[in-house]
């Protein structure tokens, strides 16, 4: 564990993960002494010196005893997906939050960022350049930001109680080098000639490279305190310069010797598609994920980007990494993987 007399002791949930895998090993590069929750042991993370606690955040006791001498919670673990049983998206994504903000209670750990995402405000319409100020929708047809929008809301309600400062981050489709979700099942469909522009393929959308989102829980995090402008407040996190989503996704797929994607099909037609395969999934009881679903005819078709000056003020977010600069470590990386698997 970390080091000198300004090190910070911290617990980052799901730090195994993709996103809180950055941010641990930026804290422990900073020299703060970190500890992990996490459902598997993460030998890589030993090797940093990482405390690793293997629990699952639906243990209310483990949870509480992960928070002990702690004092700032990063809050990244969740269940991330289109399709599952409500059952466990409740339990991951709300009950686990949950005890999160118990074990803060319990051990008076003063300072909590929780990792949200802009699909909690995300409503089935073009979302242009919103800010912060946009409501929740009164309802959402995927079980993943209803649970997070509820999750969210919990974290804002218990900035100030307990001596507990807390604020929430909204950053926009993750990406880069270590993605084990979104990039690699992008990819794994454009090379079975599986995926189909989705609407007129002209829709703009935010995306986040993965160390930016990382930098800006640790800049969330140090200005968070009572009283500052960061406490009990959400903000969305981005590149600050939506792309074309299609384009984007082309981009890569070209840079990788993978066909374009030049298909199409209408959003209508997607929705249609995902609201009869949800019905078939859902009375065949069936786990695996429909290959359509409405939230993601949706989130393919729709502009979504977001004004994110309010996370530049408050606590002096700035993209570090460029989107060009990202896609080149992305290729990179991707490149030397399959090398590697192939040796």
């Amino acid at each position: 564990m970390g080091g000198g007399e300004d090190s910070v002791k911290a617990l980052v949930t799901g730090g195994g993960g993709f996103l809180g895998r950055y941010i641990v090993e930026k804290l422990v590069a900073r020299g703060d002494s970190v500890r992990v929750l996490g459902r598997r042991n993460y030998p890589e993370l030993a090797g940093l010196g990482v405390d690793s606690v293997q629990a699952d955040l639906r243990d209310p006791v483990a949870v509480t005893r992960a928070c002990e001498k702690i004092e700032v919670v990063f809050h990244v673990a969740a269940l991330p997906a289109v399709w599952g049983k409500w059952k466990e998206f409740y339990g991951i994504n709300v009950e686990g939050t949950k005890n999160v903000l118990a074990g803060c209670k319990a051990h008076g750990v003063p300072r909590l960022v929780y990792t949200s995402t802009p699909s909690v405000v995300f409503d089935q319409s073009d979302l242009c350049n919103i800010d912060e100020s946009y409501p929740y929708p009164h309802s959402y047809n995927c079980y993943y930001p209803a649970t997070k929008a509820i999750a969210e809301r919990m974290v804002i309600a218990a900035n100030g109680r307990d001596g507990l400062v807390t604020t929430s981050l909204r950053p926009h489709l993750v990406w880069g080098p270590r993605d084990n979700h979104l990039i690699p099942k992008v990819l794994q469909r454009a090379k079975a000639r599986q995926l189909f522009i989705v609407g007129d393929g002209f829709n703009k959308v935010d995306i986040t490279y993965v160390e930016n989102a990382a930098d800006a829980h640790l800049q969330a995090a140090d200005r968070l305190v009572a009283g500052s402008a960061v406490a009990g407040q959400a903000y969305f996190i981005s590149q600050g310069e939506p792309v074309v989503l299609w384009d984007f996704i082309n981009q890569i797929l070209e840079r990788l010797g993978i066909p374009r994607v030049t298909k199409s099909i209408s959003y209508g037609t997607a929705r249609s598609i995902g609201a009869v395969l949800e019905m078939v999934h859902a009375l065949f009881c069936l786990h695996a994920e429909p290959r359509m679903t409405r939230f993601l005819a949706a989130q393919l078709a729709k502009s979504h980007y977001f004004d994110i000056s309010k996370a530049k003020r408050d606590f002096g977010y700035s993209p570090r990494i460029t989107t060009a600069e990202g896609l080149d470590r992305l290729v990179s990386f991707i490149r030397q993987t399959d090398a590697s698997a192939r040796v």
